[in-house]
């Protein structure tokens, strides 16, 4: 995973219209598009991107974190890659890590058969198992909030299977043979996540139908060269369109798309986009084609002005989308959804606040002295956990005295009198009385992530927002 971020605010996806206009018994070509349609062809192509970014973005990630070239990041298919400790301001891997749960994450291959993920007792152990086809969809999400906490066996299996499912297990179909699992399970300390979790993280198995009952052992990866590294949204950015669109095609081919999705694909068609086609610029249009090259450009720029923008702002707070996880025909929003936070889960599971702005509508800022204020039973409504984490503007830990990155509500934090609690944020230790609520600033920009798994329903149904920071003298 590479420089994800949760920050997503609501955009209107553009209509796609126009006609094709090739021979239909032609799929590796398309006949050249007529500049009276320029417009049509424009806004097709606009769709058609906006569509295929989280396919080709879900199978970048896929091919690197499957490579064994990825080191500390790598699993082979079909096998689970625990992380058992949280990382420390020295960590650039991913934007905007977790300091909440250790991860167990797994690529799955259902093309040649079923997987059976085994999960233990957890007892009263927060966790969720959400898996993502390749559409980045999230098809189905296990674990205490949906499944409980007893011990049980699922066969995850792929759209074309059609097997005998064994007694005792629940089969899941997935709507692509990609699957991708990222599991979490909640830690309430070093020596929690030492002596619970890790445990239960070694009795997550992932094992082939075929191996059931037997010692299964996932086959390595072997070493690719021809896996791009770097952050993926940034090898996409570097792409031609040419090259972005057969990519496209090809991961069409080999995941079909749902029905739902079948009016858009005929349009892609037009301009040489689906499977088994062949896109090629120049059968468009020359007085076109400058516009379409320039698509991707348009795309995501609008992307990057989601992320400053403060238009619809609650207390300061991006609240996040409403559609969020599980798309539909929402392209636009799973497309933005991916690119700022490839991997995100349904607002069921999980909902992500983020704040860049203070009372004052300034950026939040180290010179400057915050508190975040909760009245008496008013902190964020979670039937799991909530925190409060703190970013420099890349989205990294700060480095601090303390090593503290996230405060919340397994952190023993001194309520007040009147049963509010009152988080101090600032760079400088706000003294005795204060230090166990401070969260550590840098001294330059930084911004907040405000992590709420299984939001009650106040909160899903926005009746309980999060308060504005304010500063403090």
């Amino acid at each position: 995973m590479k420089r994800y971020q949760i920050l997503t605010a609501a955009l209107i996806l553009l209509a796609a219209c126009g006609q094709q206009t090739g021979n239909n018994d032609d799929t590796n070509k398309v006949s050249t598009l007529s500049a009276s349609s320029e417009d049509s062809v424009v806004k097709i192509t606009k769709d058609a991107y906006l569509y295929g970014f989280p396919l080709v973005l879900m199978d970048i990630t896929r091919r690197q974190m499957t490579n064994p070239a990825a080191g500390a990041m790598y699993a082979p298919p079909n096998k689970f890659r625990h992380n058992s400790v949280f990382p420390d301001a020295s960590f650039k891997n991913v934007v905007r890590p977790n300091a909440d749960t250790y991860y167990s994450i797994a690529w799955l291959e259902l093309a040649k058969e079923p997987i059976i993920l085994s999960l233990p007792d957890t007892k009263a152990r927060y966790y969720m198992m959400p898996m993502m086809d390749a559409y980045s969809n999230v098809f189905a999400s296990l674990g205490t909030r949906t499944t409980g906490n007893k011990a049980e066996n699922f066969l995850i299996s792929g759209p074309q299977w059609k097997g005998i499912v064994p007694d005792e297990m629940k089969n899941i179909q997935s709507p692509t043979n990609t699957v991708w699992i990222i599991g979490r399970t909640q830690v309430n300390s070093k020596d929690d996540g030492a002596k619970v979790v890790v445990p239960l993280q070694h009795q997550y198995k992932l094992t082939a139908l075929s191996e059931w009952g037997k010692t299964y052992i996932a086959p390595s990866s072997v070493a690719d060269s021809s896996v791009p590294t770097g952050d993926p949204n940034t090898i996409i950015k570097n792409m031609s369109i040419e090259k972005y669109f057969n990519y496209v095609n090809e991961l069409l081919a080999k995941n079909p798309f749902p029905a739902s999705d079948k009016s858009a694909i005929e349009k892609f068609a037009s301009i040489g986009v689906g499977a088994n086609k062949k896109f090629d610029i120049n059968t468009i249009e020359v007085s076109a084609r400058q516009a379409v090259n320039n698509v991707p450009n348009e795309v995501f720029a609008a992307f990057d002005q989601e992320k400053s923008s403060s238009d619809k702002l609650v207390n300061g707070w991006n609240l996040g989308r409403k559609v969020i996880g599980f798309y539909g025909t929402d392209y636009y929003s799973r497309a933005s959804t991916a690119y700022f936070g490839l991997g995100a889960n349904l607002r069921e599971d999980a909902i992500y606040p983020s704040c860049y702005f203070d009372a004052e509508g300034n950026a939040l800022n180290g010179a400057n002295k915050y508190f975040l204020h909760f009245d008496k039973g008013k902190t964020p409504p979670a039937s799991a956990f909530w925190s409060l984490t703190l970013y420099d503007p890349k989205g990294y830990f700060v480095d601090n005295p303390i090593n503290r990155y996230t405060l919340g509500d397994r952190s023993n934090l001194k309520v007040n009198t009147d049963g509010s609690i009152d988080i101090y944020i600032q760079k400088n230790n706000p003294g005795n009385e204060k230090a166990s609520n401070w969260l550590p600033a840098p001294g330059g920009d930084f911004n907040l992530l405000l992590r709420v798994y299984w939001p009650k329903e106040e909160m899903l149904n926005r009746n309980w927002n999060p308060p504005i920071v304010s500063k403090r003298n």
